[in-house]
């Protein structure tokens, strides 16, 4: 039997020269030197790069690296657009080296890799472009420059504190570009909020922390060919940062669901209420809407949101607290939505919706990871994967939006 021998050591600045292998979900690509596993940004399936170690720790499993030099690109290689994209300075962007018809294949392997592993599920998948970038650039309506010691604004480096101060930023808004907050100094503050509503022609300037005790309220309109609703929502509140990303995550979970007239929906997750007010329109006064949400400033916001629709009922609250008691005296519901955080919503509230016993649950997923998860435990809890779709809702970034269709197995 032959002894293996132990992965060589690397440390932080070490360079070696590796052939890349498939991309992981992070934004980065999957390498080995001498057995040691090598996550490497700025670098595509198929090249041989050198790389130089960004992160290394004791006992390591893995280590982190940039791509230094590209020995043999792959044909999917462009030059980066932004020249902040590239190893060591913005950590924002993951894709900017790739073309975009090939991010959306990456992102999809992502998805289906995820699927694979943690739900032990075969998905077949295509990210599907939202209208309203323009060639991945000039989409983020809300971005957050960081403020370092000397009053610059920027943009945060990769997994760092550390603030790479910056005089654009090519996938912001043109209106966030046009604010003039990169332009001058901020001293004492730690960050400026920029927002582009839908609304305005002119962006939204809020300094952190000096403005964010009085950051305004801010419009947003989200109009589908069937549908059209305005929303008040706080400036530094969450609200989809691609202009196009609401309408088309609306279209595409009524599609999913189907909800009818007189039928009663929850809304999990529910934000300042963009989905419960689509789900209220679309069961009317003869149905029921619950929209669930634990953050006070979304639910206040929700309640401005729905308050002409009175078949909408608010609890704010987490998921799992305001969930127990209905499961407990047996509350039924014929649909319903989640839309949860970057950490997914867990077996607990998989199997809470389940004994709602639903016909159909609509999972709106910002992370494939979680969502892959959850779907686990809603198979456990009797709900099978039916549909599932894709959206670069985020260009030139690893990060994937992803809705997910799930229905009762028929019990044997």
């Amino acid at each position: 039997m032959t002894e293996q021998s132990p992965a060589a050591e690397l440390s932080v600045g070490d360079e070696v020269e590796v052939a890349v292998g498939p991309v992981a979900h992070g934004g980065h690509c999957v390498a080995r030197h001498e057995g040691r596993v090598v996550f490497v940004r700025h670098a595509l399936p198929g090249e041989r790069v050198r790389v130089r170690v960004t992160e290394a720790n004791p006992g390591q499993r893995f280590v982190r690296a940039d791509a230094v030099n590209v020995l043999e690109p792959s044909p999917h290689r462009v030059q980066p657009p932004c020249p902040y994209a590239g190893p060591g300075l913005c950590g924002g962007c993951d894709f900017q080296h790739v073309d975009l018809a090939e991010q959306r294949r990456l992102k999809a392997a992502v998805v289906r890799e995820q699927f694979a592993r943690l739900a032990r599920t075969d998905v077949e998948v295509e990210v599907e472009p939202v209208p309203g970038d323009r060639d991945g650039l000039g989409w983020r309506t809300r971005v957050e420059f960081a403020v370092d010691a000397e009053g610059r604004p920027g943009l945060r480096r990769h997994r760092s504190h550390d603030v790479l101060p910056v005089q654009d930023c090519l996938i912001a808004d043109d209106r966030v570009r046009a604010a003039g907050v990169l332009e001058r100094r901020w001293p004492g503050e730690r960050a400026v909020d920029v927002v582009a509503p839908s609304t305005v022609e002119q962006a939204v300037v809020v300094p952190v922390p000096s403005g964010e005790d009085d950051a305004p309220m801010v419009q947003e309109v989200v109009r589908t060919d069937a549908w059209e609703a305005t929303f008040e929502v706080g400036a530094r509140g969450f609200w989809q940062v691609h202009p196009g990303a609401a309408a088309t995550f609306v279209e595409a979970v009524l599609a999913a669901l189907q909800p009818r007239a007189g039928e009663r929906a929850v809304d999990l997750y529910a934000g300042v209420g963009l989905f419960a007010l689509a789900l209220a329109d679309a069961v009317g006064p003869d149905g029921a809407v619950l929209a669930v949400e634990a953050e006070g400033p979304a639910m206040a916001s929700a309640r401005r949101n729905a308050r002409t629709r009175p078949w909408v009922e608010l609890r704010p609250g987490r998921v799992e607290k305001v969930l127990r008691p209905l499961v407990r005296q047996g509350i039924r519901a014929d649909l319903v939505v989640l839309d949860p955080p970057r950490t997914g919503a867990g077996r607990q509230v998989a199997q809470q919706v389940a004994a709602l016993g639903p016909r159909a649950v609509a999972y709106v997923a910002c992370d494939p990871a979680a969502l892959a998860r959850d779907t686990a435990y809603l198979q456990e809890a009797g709900y099978g994967l039916r549909a599932l779709r894709a959206f670069d809702a985020f260009p030139m970034t690893q990060h994937i939006e992803c809705l997910a269709l799930f229905e009762p197995e028929e019990r044997a």
